[in-house]
């Protein structure tokens, strides 16, 4: 049987290099705060960097993208010709993140098979997407990665290993492992330790691994009677890994060797759901110019209904004009609340004015949600433990359900692959 996730062939930087400038946060986080990257170009200056390697996607729309696009090929081309980059033989890399706020986070970087990936909701293959794949948000991606000679992955990929037998016991073992990394992360991110698995322990990993496509085990587990397992849930970094896809499928069209080409597989980083540094973050919503008693009275004809805050059940607070009030979704059209709600909003949408948007923290959508003509959602954060039931029997779940962590937090670009 084909792995879904294996060793790579990993790119780092030669020795002496400041790792500090070189591994840069995800391109996808601070799209409304400039200033972070212009500080990181700052602070990074004319040292060799990833920076120089990506395109922060607040710089999607700026004049001059193509050019910066074109640039960051030539420099993927020059840091191989230079060797800037080395790389290792077949190798998994066991990560350690510590946070912000100190914890630790435990990883695995390999190659996922693309072809073992499906992000349409409703799919059955191994690796799926657990939110909604955003069409539109895939050609621009694909601009920069058709012509890229390299890869880094800011995708984390989440396993449900709730007895913590695969990635944690490497904590233990890292002695025996040779270091890939060990270095402080920009702009106060916390810091991060690489360690290459020795032969017999990627070995044991890798058997470890494959007993989560066991369709046996799996329909155990779950009480399901499934015929392909979910092993591999995609956590962070979906549009990326879909653009990967995108691009793969463009080159078995004109003919890429199936077999052998290495853009069928693309780096990540693996997570345990059950990781204690993993928590779950809900996302709001605010649904904006709208008549917040037809808004209301929409709700309850859809199945939601006054209800006390501790009820059971799919419940969510709702705030208009500064005041709240919990209600409970009595006809549930999703597995959970947030999925539920979102369908009924998404109906209210399309019969009527307003907008709606997706936002972290409490206070902010009550600041919102205190403004005539705007609703507040907030829901209460999903159980993780929830995550690969639901995306079993729901498929992907509702765009914007649940953030991992903050900003600083997401995954670093440091590794790279070759993809031509």
């Amino acid at each position: 049987m084909e792995k879904v996730f294996s060793k790579a062939k990993i790119l780092l930087p030669k020795k002496g290099l400041d790792m500090s400038k070189w591994s840069v946060v995800a391109c996808d986080q601070y799209t409304s705060e400039p200033q972070y990257w212009t500080d990181a170009a700052e602070y990074v200056g004319d040292s060799p960097s990833m920076l120089n390697l990506i395109l922060p996607e607040v710089y999607l729309e700026s004049d001059g993208v193509e050019e910066r696009i074109e640039k960051i090929c030539r420099t993927m081309d020059d840091y191989i010709k230079e060797g800037i980059l080395t790389e290792s033989a077949p190798a998994y890399i066991y990560t350690e993140r510590t946070l912000a706020n100190g914890k630790v986070r435990k990883g695995l970087i390999g190659a996922v098979d693309l072809e073992r990936y499906d992000y349409n909701k409703g799919s059955k293959s191994a690796v799926r997407a657990t939110e909604g794949t955003i069409l539109e948000r895939i050609p621009p991606r694909v601009r920069v990665r058709e012509n890229a000679s390299l890869e880094s992955p800011h995708i984390m990929i989440l396993i449900d290993d709730d007895k913590c037998g695969i990635i944690e016991p490497l904590a233990d073992r890292v002695e025996e492992f040779d270091v890939a990394y060990d270095f402080t992360l920009m702009q106060d991110s916390g810091s991060l330790k690489g360690y290459f698995l020795s032969e017999s322990a990627g070995e044991e990993v890798e058997n470890m691994l494959d007993r989560l496509c066991d369709i046996d085990i799996f329909n155990a587990k779950y009480g399901t009677a499934e015929e392909y397992p979910l092993a591999y849930a995609v956590g962070d970094g979906n549009h990326s890994l879909a653009t990967a896809k995108a691009c793969w499928e463009q080159l078995k069209a004109n003919g890429a060797d199936v077999e052998r080409h290495p853009a069928r597989y693309a780096l990540a980083e693996i997570v345990n759901l059950h990781d204690t540094s993993l928590e779950f973050e809900p996302i709001h919503r605010v649904v904006f110019d709208i008549d917040t008693a037809a808004f209301e009275k929409f709700l309850k004809s859809r199945g939601a209904e006054d209800c006390a805050k501790d009820d059971c059940g799919q419940v969510f607070e709702l705030i208009t004009g500064g005041k709240s009030k919990f209600m409970k979704i009595t006809e549930p059209t999703a597995n959970i609340t947030v999925g539920s709600v979102q369908n009924i909003i998404d109906a209210y949408l399309k019969e009527n004015k307003g907008t709606v948007d997706y936002i972290h923290g409490d206070d902010v959508v009550r600041s919102f949600a205190a403004k005539e003509g705007n609703a507040g959602i907030l829901f209460d954060v999903m159980d993780k433990g929830e995550l690969f039931k639901t995306v079993i029997f729901d498929g992907a779940l509702p765009r914007k359900t649940f953030s991992m962590g903050h900003a600083a937090d997401k995954r670093f670009y440091t590794e790279c692959r070759k993809i031509k």
